[in-house]
């Protein structure tokens, strides 16, 4: 009997174990989600204002070879990633200001250069991870870096937030307001390259681009101004990212696929309560004309 007793206590402790060992990965999962998804969702707002939509999500398709290099060599694959996202945006830049390309055709042209060369390269064991993500393998020491960074990407994005704007409105505007342009533009691409690097983890390569355009789709829908907009974007982003992690802790999935599948569920949403909307205004509208 007391043997018995002793295994049930061990049992019970191992049980105790794994059960906090869940509840740290959950946790460190949710804080990643909630910072990489406001941000991605902040700088997604802009994005979708500039009609750089697709560029989000090819650009993070780009980081897959630097992720591959990164486990072929044994670094860290998110440094590979986030060094080949870097060159991109640079090459990108460059490309844009020399040539008559636009940003769209020239992340194009790289990114499926970029997916083919990854899906190539990177040992079949890593490749399901290495596009979905997997929230179990997040550290305490990547989730500091993850806050660290996304808080100074918004911080950046804030300081040059009106400078984008008005290039954005007008390109002659800004030139002559002294605002350069190509300067603005290369910040904007390296700070959207750098929360697509630090959000791989979670949800992986093939994904992480949804995070950046599908809040700030869903809350162009319900916004009626600028700051509307960029605010309502990030508690999208935060909340369609949470709420993926959640779900996944509980039907055993990746967390990227449930993330997408959240955000398009509040994009679907948004887009319902705004035509609803829409639509009673034309009524009130018509009804006002007739009396």
């Amino acid at each position: 009997m007391g043997v018995s007793l002793f295994f049930q206590r061990r049992s019970s402790i191992r049980s105790r174990q794994y059960s906090l060992s869940d509840t740290i990965t959950l946790t460190l999962g949710l804080v990643v989600g909630a910072f990489v998804g406001s941000t991605a969702g902040y700088l997604g707002s802009i994005m979708v204002s500039k009609h750089m939509a697709l560029v989000g999500d090819a650009l993070s398709h780009v980081a897959l070879p630097g992720l591959a290099l990164g486990i072929l060599f044994n670094f860290n694959p998110f440094i590979g990633a986030f060094a080949l996202l870097v060159i991109t945006v640079i090459v990108t830049w460059y490309l844009q200001k020399s040539t008559t390309l636009s940003v769209e055709a020239i992340i194009g042209v790289l990114f499926v250069l970029a997916l083919a060369i990854g899906i190539l390269i990177t040992p079949r064991v890593d490749l399901l991870e290495a596009l979905f993500g997997d929230v179990s393998k997040i550290t305490l020491t990547d989730t500091i870096i993850t806050v660290v960074v996304s808080i100074c990407v918004i911080l950046v994005t804030r300081t040059i937030y009106e400078k984008l704007i008005v290039s954005m409105i007008s390109k002659e505007l800004a030139v002559a307001s002294r605002i350069k342009v190509e300067r603005i533009n290369l910040i904007y691409l390296f700070l959207v390259a750098t929360i697509v690097a630090v959000g791989i983890k979670e949800v992986g390569t093939l994904l992480v681009g949804a995070v950046v355009i599908v809040p700030a789709a869903a809350a162009k829908n319900i916004s009626s101004t600028l700051s509307e907009y960029s605010i309502m974007s990030g508690i999208f982003g935060l909340a369609s990212a949470t709420s993926g992690v959640i779900l996944s802790s509980y039907v055993n999935v990746p967390a990227g696929p449930l993330v997408v599948i959240v955000g398009t569920a509040i994009f679907a949403a948004g887009l319902v309560v705004s035509l609803f909307f829409k639509r009673l205004r034309t009524r009130r509208a018509s009804e006002t004309q007739i009396h």
